[in-house]
């Protein structure tokens, strides 16, 4: 496969154009080794993962007019993304720009007093935040001479690699845990490319598309969440981004976000980063906090957290919140750094807090959110509680799903709360009159 610096770039008339990514190097981010920007996840030399490396002086370039004046989705952020710059190199559905709800009413009820805001990415195309990941990592992917699209998904990845593929008019094939949810598995089947339900969890799927990545037959084969790992988490760093913007470029000081990997968190805090240091936003005089939220089911990185250690012990999952369930969390010690870094905590919620979650965000800001939103907000109300987040500092709390695709962990739960006669005396005697 050829290098993204190497790939040639043009214009939909295929003239050349120069329109160059601000992207210089994969680095590893154990030993600091750097490596061409290539279909490449691990370090050769201690076998590390890979991260994007960048060009500091062409980030530097970047101000808030260039992105003010680009599409309202991700690519307004295309200077500081690997891929993307030319519109006719894109692989996407367009996510992003997804709104900011301001949810006093949820603060009121935790005791938070400052503003209170929930980032609600289930607004995206296929109602997760992983179109965000998708649309950069196979922009990289075709960029790099890549004919087929595939990943190893706990749900919400497959849906949107099979939507992208369907878009881009491109084979896909995704891997599955067998025991997914009915309608993740329904929204990905439905765009008509291979889906494979692999009996075992999502650990042994992405152990098996590790090893398919090495075979002949798969050469051709982008795995986003594998081969193109480095350009897939680059995605993330969006989430950052337009909360800031959406802010009035302003980085809140506490931040709340769901972990399966942990990579989300861990690019989201880069994002904020990146921000202060090229000089698009000021950091808060006592700088932003990252909280982390996991299942109690599958919770190997706030385990670790609580047990101050760096060894994440891998588990078997369990539980309702199966878009958490990574037993094995690849960016594991890197969301340990950042929260410790910045001073935030991480905590985890069973399946009665979860639903409870959901529950209780819904009914005070109008958003149904997924399991992994029930775990953020159980988390959320944990972490008030225990006063390890201040109710005086302005915080955003992240949505990454839509709950319709999880709708069983409140299925019973809800429902009429009356049933009458189709009569107004049936009301009446019901009480609905007043």
């Amino acid at each position: 496969m050829t290098s993204l610096i190497d790939a040639s770039t043009t214009s939909p008339d295929s003239a050349p154009v120069n329109i160059t990514s601000p992207a210089r190097v994969l680095v590893c981010r154990g030993c600091g080794a750097e490596y061409p920007l290539a279909a490449q996840h691990a370090c050769y030399e201690c076998f590390g993962p890979l991260e994007v490396g960048y060009d500091p002086a062409a980030l530097a370039r970047v101000t808030r007019a260039d992105i003010e004046a680009g599409p309202a989705n991700i690519w307004r952020y295309a200077p500081l993304l690997p891929a993307g710059q030319d519109p006719a190199t894109r692989v996407s559905l367009d996510p992003g720009f997804t709104p900011l709800v301001p949810a006093a009413a949820l603060a009121a009820e935790l005791g938070i007093r400052a503003p209170l805001w929930v980032k609600d990415d289930s607004a995206n195309p296929t109602h997760s935040f992983k179109d965000r990941v998708v649309s950069v990592a196979l922009t990289a992917a075709r960029t790099l001479g890549f004919s087929r699209f595939a990943c190893a998904s706990t749900g919400n990845l497959a849906n949107s690699v099979a939507a992208h593929a369907a878009r881009a008019g491109v084979p896909s094939i995704v891997f599955i845990p067998g025991d997914l949810e009915p309608g993740k598995i329904v929204t990905t089947a439905v765009y008509g490319g291979e889906l494979v339900a692999i009996e075992g969890s999502y650990d042994d799927v992405n152990r098996l598309c590790s090893e398919l990545v090495e075979t002949d037959e798969f050469e051709d084969t982008a795995f986003v969440n594998v081969n193109v790992r480095p350009y897939y988490a680059e995605g993330s760093k969006t989430l950052g981004y337009e909360v800031a913007e959406q802010l009035g470029w302003r980085i809140p000081e506490q931040v709340v976000i769901p972990m399966a990997s942990g990579e989300l968190l861990t690019k989201v805090d880069k994002a904020f980063t990146e921000l202060v240091e090229i000089g698009l936003v000021d950091a808060p005089a006592n700088g932003w906090r990252v909280f982390g939220a996991q299942s109690a089911g599958c919770n190997p990185i706030a385990t670790a957290l609580h047990r101050d250690t760096d060894q994440i012990v891998p588990v078997k999952p369990t539980g309702i919140a199966k878009s958490l369930n990574i037993g094995d969390p690849a960016a594991g010690l890197y969301a340990l750094e950042a929260v410790r870094r910045t001073g935030g905590w991480m905590d985890y919620a069973d399946d009665d807090e979860i639903r409870a979650g959901i529950r209780l965000l819904a009914r005070t800001t109008g958003v149904f959110a997924e399991t992994a939103g029930g775990v953020t907000t159980a988390v959320l109300k944990k972490l008030v509680d225990s006063g390890r987040l201040d109710p005086t500092a302005e915080t955003v709390v992240y949505n990454t799903g839509e709950g319709l695709k999880t709708i069983d962990a409140v299925a019973g739960q809800v429902g009429p709360t009356h049933r009458v006669k189709p009569s107004l005396r049936s009301v009446r005697d019901a009480g609905l009159l007043g």
